[in-house]
């Protein structure tokens, strides 16, 4: 057998840690300008900001867990943490998304004076706060599923607090309050859009789904067109976290070349990791397989 194993990218955890006691500040901050100046979008922003808090703390306590040893009893680490606090920030994303969409309609039908003073202010600082976090965070999402949840968790903020500045503007020009209800209805309807991406991609991982962008069909072709390769059949590809990717086959050779399955079992790891970025890898070499009709073989429970 062959076992290889690479890791993926590694964030800062200070300058998570610093995010985390930024935003916590502002959330109060805003939470009272907004019920001061009665304004729904300006309190659903921070609302917003008080789940990117949760999630930033989420996010780092997933980066620290996935550093933990294997042990006997976990023996893959806890590398899986990360996807589960991805998870639960999405989910709490669309919570807070529905809360806001509700308390948007209850607002449009019993309208309330606003003032769009402290709403446009507090807003923009909210728009440079957020967008500063997710800069920061922009790297470190393009690898890790669990830092893009905090990091659409923090655009997405900066976005709907845009909106709010837009809401404010729009009521101080008009002297009608219903602009802030609707820029909230708005507001709720992007926070679940963004959300469910992150869902699907956690819940395919959870559910030991290939990784999406990954072509099983040319791996296949691959492995068989490797010298020395008649068959591949019981092929499994799934994702242990963002990055670590696992496949595992039994691979059919003919009886003459059983001698060298150990040359052929390194060229198809190695061009399993070459091609397809897989790096942690169990091969079973075989001189007869399971037919061709077995190719992902049904998980059965010992009786």
């Amino acid at each position: 057998m062959s076992h290889n194993h690479t890791h993926g990218g590694e964030a800062s955890g200070p300058r998570l840690g610093f995010s985390i006691a930024l935003t916590l500040a502002f959330v109060v901050g805003e939470a009272v300008a907004g019920y001061l100046a009665h304004s729904l979008a300006l309190m659903s922003d921070a609302g917003h900001n008080f789940s990117d808090a949760l999630a930033l703390i989420l996010s780092w306590y997933g980066l620290r867990a996935a550093k933990r040893p294997a042990t006997s009893r976990r023996t893959f680490g806890s590398h899986r943490v990360s996807i589960l606090t991805a998870l639960a920030n999405a989910l709490t994303l669309v919570a807070i998304g529905a809360v806001i969409m509700w308390e948007a309609v209850e607002r449009l039908r019993d309208p309330q004076p606003v003032r769009s003073g402290p709403m446009i202010w507090v807003a923009l600082v909210a728009v440079v706060l957020n967008g500063m976090i997710s800069l920061w965070l922009r790297s470190g999402a393009k690898h890790d599923l669990n830092l893009r949840s905090a990091y659409l968790h923090m655009l997405g903020d900066a976005v709907s607090a845009l909106g709010v500045v837009l809401a404010g503007v729009i009521v101080a020009a008009t002297g009608s309050p219903v602009a802030d209800p609707v820029v909230s209805l708005v507001i709720g309807a992007a926070i679940i859009w963004s959300s469910w991406g992150i869902i699907t991609e956690a819940v395919n991982v959870l559910l030991a789904a290939a990784p999406a962008d990954l072509d099983m069909e040319a791996l296949e072709r691959s492995i068989k067109s490797t010298h020395g390769v008649l068959g591949v059949h019981d092929l499994h590809v799934w994702t242990v976290s963002s990055g670590i990717h696992i496949a595992t086959c039994h691979i059919r050779v003919s009886e003459q070349s059983i001698r060298s399955g150990e040359q052929i079992l390194k060229a198809v790891a190695g061009m399993l990791r070459h091609d397809f970025g897989i790096g942690h890898t169990t091969i079973q070499v075989e001189v007869e397989g399971c037919g061709e009709d077995e190719l992902y073989c049904t998980l059965r429970p010992l009786t």
